[in-house]
């Protein structure tokens, strides 16, 4: 049994990556160009963040673009060590990312609406390094990739993370209020958290202390082979 990993989303200055390991993060999300959501930065400042970054810390570089050339062209533009894909993917793509930057982990992001989340989260793992359940919705006129501040159905989140046998983060609305239940319920990998740590867009001391403090309570099991 460990404790949860914690990622700190919607990074957006290097003394914000600072703070968020201070209190304990094992990773940062920096948001790339997005059609909707907090957090955006450009590629410029997501490079000049994640080059400050000591490992074992990961950086997640959060990527809307669609096709392999154009994923592997931001990466080059920001040098993460963990490129998160808030959008769908023909399942070729993967194959051509992974020949391409080996050493870069892949997360893909399952936007959970409804049962059929359970399905695309199956057949996505086969090609992708963790999966990160959000509360987006990819089928608006304008898609929502993240960040909404909404939780979803975690029993669904649940039985996608027991379906499966790589890492599950989970993310969608959470802070220090409703994190222990969401850690109980589905029983993830990590936690992903943005807006529940801030005040008018910056970061909390106060609500990190409390959101760490929460999930320092709980205990999960690994997938086999982590």
């Amino acid at each position: 049994m460990v404790l949860p990993k914690v990622k700190i989303c919607c990074i957006n200055s290097i003394p914000e990556a600072k703070l968020a390991m201070q209190f304990g993060a094992s990773a940062i999300g920096l948001v790339g160009r997005m059609p909707s959501g907090p957090g955006l930065i450009d590629d410029e400042l997501i490079k000049a963040i994640a080059i400050t970054i000591p490992p074992p810390v990961a950086t997640f570089l959060l990527t809307s673009e669609t096709s392999s050339q154009q994923i592997i062209l931001h990466h080059n533009r920001t040098f993460t060590n963990t490129i998160q894909l808030v959008d769908e993917l023909q399942e070729k793509e993967y194959a051509i990312i992974k020949q391409a930057i080996p050493a870069v982990k892949l997360v893909q992001v399952i936007h959970v609406m409804d049962e059929k989340s359970v399905e695309e989260a199956i057949r996505v793992s086969a090609y992708v390094d963790a999966l990160l359940l959000d509360s987006g919705n990819p089928k608006l006129k304008i898609k929502e990739l993240g960040g909404t501040g909404r939780i979803h159905d975690w029993k669904i989140s649940r039985k996608i993370k027991e379906s499966i046998s790589i890492p599950v983060f989970l993310a969608g609305g959470l802070n220090a209020g409703n994190v222990k239940q969401a850690i109980e319920v589905v029983s993830p990998y990590g936690v992903d958290v943005c807006s529940g740590v801030r005040t008018n867009d910056k970061l909390d001391e106060n609500k990190l202390q409390a959101f760490f403090n929460a999930v320092n309570k709980c205990w999960v099991a690994l997938p086999s082979g982590v």
